[in-house]
């Protein structure tokens, strides 16, 4: 790792020595540069397709990006491949959730990629829920309870709130790495966040005549879309998180379904959904199909997009069942 660096000194040395004779003095100090365009575009690696499509919308033409997960992949168990270092050590920049959502396959892929770049506290690393103010937070931590993060449900990304923060880290991250972008970055943020707005509102009104309804979720994945807007989770499928149900379980959700008169329970694609539809089946509910991930769903490629199927969806569903 040491030749590089003693190959430019030993060049350097030679420039400033004039053949056959004694070395010429180094030049004054130059007038700092203004930031330099790269010479091509930043490789934006990202952990989820969600974060990759937020990384396109403040990235814009200055960067091009890869997602690890397959949008249909569970997020907490993606299956590393080789093929993962190499991206990874080519990377400007890696995007990751935190709050130890990737914590079972991310760290080796990122020891075993040799980059610098992407290292913890790194320009070019990005920690998505830096500054993001988490839902349940553990008092105690204990893994008996399930798959529980000791920082929080990292399930953040389908409240829209919480992502104008991701995107300003994001932008933050992407201007140091590239300071010559760094209006590019600063723009398209701030047209993110406009539209963001907009939408927002248009969502909440979506939503807004089924505000207070109950629903059931397979795990812990939709808690900040419910507390976004207004929607109350009685249950999950899974007695803990990450825990496969117990049929003593499923007869308690169902009671629990018949109880509070639930109409949907939230799968993801990868999810057990002839569990769930059992469950849907005894309780007289139906099963909504809702990925979070873009790019799951055709037509789905952005996060606006996403957004827009996953509130439309769930609305339809809901009113379906009044």
């Amino acid at each position: 790792m040491q030749t590089i660096p003693l190959l430019q000194l030993a060049l350097a040395a030679a420039l400033l020595t004039p053949v056959g004779g004694t070395p010429r003095a180094p030049l004054a100090p130059a007038a700092p540069l203004a930031p330099q365009a790269r010479a091509g575009k930043i490789q934006v690696v990202a952990t989820t397709p969600d974060l990759a499509a937020l990384a396109r919308e403040i990235g814009g033409t200055a960067v091009e990006v890869k997602a690890l997960a397959k949008p249909t992949e569970d997020p907490h168990f993606v299956d590393a491949k080789p093929s993962h270092i190499v991206t990874l050590n080519r990377a400007d920049v890696l995007i990751d959730g935190g709050a130890e959502l990737e914590m079972g396959w991310l760290p080796p892929l990122v020891e075993s990629a040799r980059n610098d770049k992407i290292a913890s506290g790194a320009p070019g690393r990005i920690v998505a829920s830096h500054g993001v103010a988490m839902l349940e937070v553990p008092t105690t931590f204990d893994r008996a309870k399930g798959d529980v993060h000791s920082l929080g449900n990292p399930h953040f990304l389908l409240d829209p709130v919480r992502v104008k923060v991701v995107v300003a880290e994001i932008a933050k991250h992407l201007a140091q790495v590239d300071p010559a972008s760094a209006a590019l970055f600063a723009a398209n943020r701030k047209k993110f966040d406009a539209t963001l707005d907009s939408k927002l509102a248009e969502w909440h009104k979506t939503l807004a005549p089924f505000r207070g309804a109950k629903i059931v979720a397979y795990h812990k994945d939709f808690v900040y879309l419910a507390d976004q807007f207004g929607l109350t989770i009685i249950a999950e499928l899974e007695p803990k998180p990450g825990i496969a149900p117990s049929p003593a379980h499923l007869a308690k959700v169902i009671g629990e379904i018949k109880a509070n008169r639930v109409q949907v329970i939230l799968v993801q694609p990868y999810q057990n959904r002839r569990t769930a539809e059992t469950v849907a089946r005894q309780a007289g509910a139906a099963v909504l199909d809702v990925a979070q991930q873009p790019g799951a769903v055709q037509g789905t490629d952005t996060y606006f997009t996403l957004m827009d199927t996953i509130i439309g969806t769930l609305a339809k569903a809901l009113a379906e069942g009044k």
